[in-house]
């Protein structure tokens, strides 16, 4: 089977029900869990420390309307292994929208160390009272590295985008990374790795478009500049990013998020093709996009109609990057004066 034809049927598993072992074959499978345990051995499990909370008000003293974003997903959304909240990706990545959008930003981060996709449904419970504009979720390593099938995966996947997109919150979800380029996991099994989690990849923009919300591919742990500098833009385990490796990861996501409610120049409205931009079915854009870090996958139409006989049809774009903001942290304060009362956040009070 190509890997496009892998794609397809492993979203399409997700999607009903199916056990999508098939996909990678039982060996393979096997091979992946003795990946996983010697990654763990070798990188070790988060410790008790707890990453700074980046939840708060960002932006003081620009307009409302407020934009409310809330950050889901596992240990890379909430920033483990900083020290200071403003460099988690949280805080960086409202600071950099407040600026962007010359709006106040309220963020609010229920990412959990170790979390799995199937952990996605209680993250929600509490962040749909919020009533959110934008959903960021991460999510996606640590089901490879527990070796979750990806139908199940995807799956649990697909009913937070449902949700969400039921709740009518804008979702931007920034696909698994490619785990073959974790250095303590040493080859041949590396490659293991590699292929499981861009497959998973794959399947995942193909599920989240399908389901109305918009993907980033994370890649190669973002880019060129992960592979020449592993030492600055990896954390001390080698496994999660550093402080400037959460700044560029949110300065990868931020174009899309805002894309996602609508706060884009108006001269980034179409795809550009000298950038590489343009519309594609679904799983060609999917399999491009897991090569290329930084891709944003998003549903459109072409003469009315979103689908074609090669299934649905996605705009595939390279946003343009945007200067890197100083992280700030968040006005966690409760005295709210400053703010009218339709800007405060659902489930919020004022003192």
């Amino acid at each position: 089977m190509g890997k496009a034809g892998a794609a397809r049927k492993l979203a399409s598993a997700a999607a009903y029900g199916g056990g999508g072992l098939s996909v990678l074959g039982g060996a393979l499978y096997g091979l992946l869990r003795a990946e996983a345990q010697l990654a763990r051995r070798t990188i070790g499990e988060p410790g008790d420390v707890t990453p700074p909370d980046a939840t708060g008000w960002y932006g003081r003293g620009r307009p409302g309307p407020a934009l409310k974003i809330v950050l889901l997903g596992d240990s890379s959304a909430a920033g483990y292994g900083v020290e200071r909240v403003e460099d988690t990706p949280g805080a960086r990545l409202a600071s950099g929208a407040a600026e962007r959008a010359h709006r106040r930003v309220y963020l609010r981060a229920f990412a959990k160390i170790g979390a799995r996709s199937s952990d996605l449904a209680g993250q929600l419970d509490q962040a749909l009272p919020i009533e959110p504009d934008v959903a960021v979720v991460l999510i996606g390593a640590n089901d490879v590295t527990h070796r979750v099938r990806p139908a199940s995966s995807v799956g649990d996947l697909v009913e937070a985008v449902r949700r969400l997109r039921e709740a009518g919150v804008a979702v931007v979800v920034g696909t698994c990374p490619d785990l073959g380029t974790v250095k303590p996991i040493p080859a041949p099994l590396k490659q293991v790795a590699r292929t499981w989690s861009r497959r998973l990849a794959a399947a995942q923009t193909i599920a989240v478009v399908e389901g109305g919300g918009r993907t980033v591919s994370l890649g190669s742990v973002l880019g060129p500049e992960f592979a020449a500098a592993p030492g600055v833009m990896f954390g001390p385990d080698r496994f999660h990013p550093s402080a400037a490796g959460y700044r560029a990861l949110a300065s990868v996501l931020l174009p899309s998020v805002l894309a996602a409610v609508g706060l884009i120049p108006d001269d980034e409205a179409a795809p550009e093709a000298l950038r590489g931009e343009g519309v594609l079915p679904i799983t060609a854009a999917a399999l491009q996009a897991v090569n290329v870090p930084g891709t944003e996958v998003d549903g459109t139409q072409v003469a009315g109609r979103s689908r074609g006989v090669r299934g649905r049809w996605v705009e595939l774009r390279h946003r343009r990057s945007q200067p890197q903001s100083e992280g700030e942290a968040p006005d966690t304060s409760e005295d709210r004066e400053e703010h009218d009362e339709d800007d405060e956040p659902a489930g919020t009070t004022t003192a």
